[in-house]
């Protein structure tokens, strides 16, 4: 077999304050995070949402440190990848691909090629499959696979997901018990998984399998666990007004704080890195929400990052998928088309999806009005004297 390369599939997240903004305007250009009825909007849209979305992002980041730690977390756990596939008579050159910010997915594939790699293993580090973290970057690989010469001539292979790897599951386990061995009574703390929302309409109209495996990956780790501590499973992060998994994550801290839990163990399942939502989302913002519910014995379980356990499980996904029929992009499940962000309803006067999904749109028909009147330097509000 010839030279083997480990593609490292994340998000990425900014590296400094100024790199927020340029970030935020990359999330959101992404059809996978942001679905709307024609592409000729989404540019203009995420320059609108990164625009008005910056200096609140930007204070968040400056909560832990000014920046996101992903990247040298990131190139921690392809440091001790490499080094690890090594020890096991594998020689592979481990690459990192971001989709959002620095080294790029394109970064990482033009390494590749001019390398002389002759087979890739794409490795996602979202231990879940989802068509808006791991399916958006393989849709932009498969674009790439599909229109370069040189990449049609190296070999590929997909690891969707290894949400059920038992390597993982171990090491998820064994954080937890150590988190649980603080509190006074270990048996009796509450484990609270907090997971990263998606949109229903991903679960229900384009199939996304990511509810399914969270879910099977929580009964997964507390088997694995082999406690009796009763469990929770709630969704962060949640953007915009449309209808996202639930529980959400603050609505069940508040519950569980009326069922009169006092210990929480809380664990970011499908974040295997720390970065903004588990430094700031989780340890700030969901912290406090938990006190004020009066949960007192708020501890939160680390991020794998390099841990041992976690290393040797990856190591153990790279040589058996090599071993294996190769996966490939069209085997992984694809978002339609037509897919709407918003469910159907009737119309309803009030505060409903509907007239959400109209305010939006009257909202856009007004913007791209302003930008019009700015730029021609004449318009209804130019003649009102408002501009």
């Amino acid at each position: 077999m010839g030279r083997i390369g480990v593609l490292l599939l994340n998000l990425g997240g900014p590296d400094k304050i100024e790199d927020v903004r340029p970030f935020l305007y990359n999330l959101f250009s992404d059809p996978e995070i942001i679905r709307l009825p024609t592409k000729a909007l989404q540019k203009p849209l995420a320059w609108l949402i990164s625009t008005l979305r910056a200096k609140k992002s930007q204070e968040n980041y400056l909560e832990i440190g000014g920046g996101s730690p992903l990247r040298e977390i990131t190139e921690a756990q392809a440091e001790a990848l490499e080094a690890k596939l090594k020890e096991m008579g594998q020689d592979a050159k481990i690459y990192i691909g971001m989709r959002y910010w620095h080294p790029f997915t394109e970064e990482a594939i033009a390494q590749i090629k001019s390398e002389g790699i002759e087979k890739v293993v794409i490795l996602p580090l979202n231990p879940q499959y989802s068509i808006s973290t791991s399916g958006s970057s393989f849709r932009v690989l498969e674009e790439m696979w599909s229109e370069d010469a040189v990449l049609k001539e190296i070999d590929y292979t997909l690891i969707p997901s290894w949400y059920d790897h038992p390597g993982y599951l171990q090491s998820m386990a064994d954080l937890i018990e150590q988190e649980l061995n603080k509190f006074p009574n270990p048996d009796e703390a509450h484990v609270f998984f907090s997971a990263h929302g998606v949109p229903v309409s991903y679960v229900e109209e384009a199939g996304d399998p990511y509810q399914k495996e969270i879910e099977e990956c929580t009964r997964l780790i507390m088997k694995t666990l082999g406690k009796p501590n009763r469990y929770t499973l709630a969704y962060q992060s949640k953007v915009g007004p449309v209808e996202w998994l639930q529980p959400y994550t603050d609505d069940a801290l508040e519950e569980l704080g009326e069922q009169g839990i006092k210990d929480l163990a809380v664990v970011p399942i499908s974040f295997v890195s720390e970065h903004i939502e588990t430094l700031q989302e989780i340890d700030m913002e969901y912290r406090e929400v938990a006190e004020e519910a009066g949960i007192k014995n708020f501890h939160r379980v680390p991020a794998l990052n390099v841990h041992p356990g976690f290393i040797d499980s990856l190591a153990n996904l790279v040589v058996e998928s090599i071993d294996a029929d190769p996966c490939t992009f069209g085997e992984v499940t694809h978002p339609n088309e037509n897919m709407k962000m918003y469910p159907q309803e009737k119309w309803q006067w009030g505060l409903t999806t509907a007239a959400e999904v109209w305010n939006g749109r009257l909202a856009m028909i007004g913007f791209f009005g302003l930008l019009i009147e700015l730029v021609s330097g004449s318009g209804p509000l130019h003649m009102v004297g408002i501009l």
